[in-house]
């Protein structure tokens, strides 16, 4: 399986803004994005201006690096979203809100997303009852999540909600207790993707990825 194993701080520099890729460092003075860093590599210093191939192919690594997907992942979920009648931007974000190992983050089974899909492919949730460890699992109305009856799952679980309570979205319902566990009560709309990459433009994302 593929995945991301560069350091995540660099790619924060990189894009000039937080990704949120190392849960509480993120929150505390370490972050290189308040102190200033510059961006990696020996031009750094140097930020040139952008051109307009260059504006859209930073919106859409910033997008595709928050959610943590690959090239092939994001072509496929564009190709979902394009065959919508819906606006295409709108249906790509809430496709990849609509991830299990995005819905463990938000419901606050783990710190970030690059946590939540190490529980879920350690095989601590469960959805719909059945054991799952496929972090791209597209998740709908109805599907439930919840943690495995397992000691080791159930603490890292209510360690997080302990120590970082969470601001659950409205297309999802917590149900706190002895086995934590959410729903999806709805599809998420553009109004309840992650505040911290509210501000993403997603028509740019849309026009590099049409070419």
């Amino acid at each position: 399986m593929a995945r991301l194993t560069d350091p995540v701080c660099k790619k924060c520099r990189r894009e000039g803004m937080k990704l949120y890729l190392k849960a509480s460092r993120c929150y505390t003075p370490k972050c290189p994005i308040d102190r200033e860093h510059p961006a990696p590599g020996m031009h750094g210093m140097r930020r040139s201006k952008l051109s307009e191939y260059g504006l859209r192919l930073r919106e859409k690594q910033k997008l595709k690096l928050f959610y943590g997907v690959l090239e092939a992942q994001f072509r496929r979920y564009f190709q979902i979203a394009s065959r919508s009648p819906e606006n295409t931007g709108e249906q790509l974000l809430t496709i990849l809100e609509r991830r299990l190992d995005n819905i463990v983050h938000r419901l606050g089974f783990a710190p970030n997303r690059i946590s939540a899909r190490q529980l879920v492919t350690h095989g601590h949730v469960q959805v719909n009852g059945t054991y799952c460890n496929i972090p791209s699992r597209l998740l709908r109305p109805g599907d439930v999540v919840k943690v495995r009856n397992k000691p080791v799952s159930l603490k890292l679980v209510r360690t997080n909600l302990q120590e970082s309570p969470p601001e659950v979205p409205d297309f999802l319902e917590l149900i706190p207790g002895e086995q934590p566990e959410g729903r999806v009560t709805r599809l998420p709309s553009r109004s309840d993707v992650d505040p911290r990459i509210a501000d993403i433009r997603e028509q740019l994302i849309i026009e590099i990825a049409t070419r």
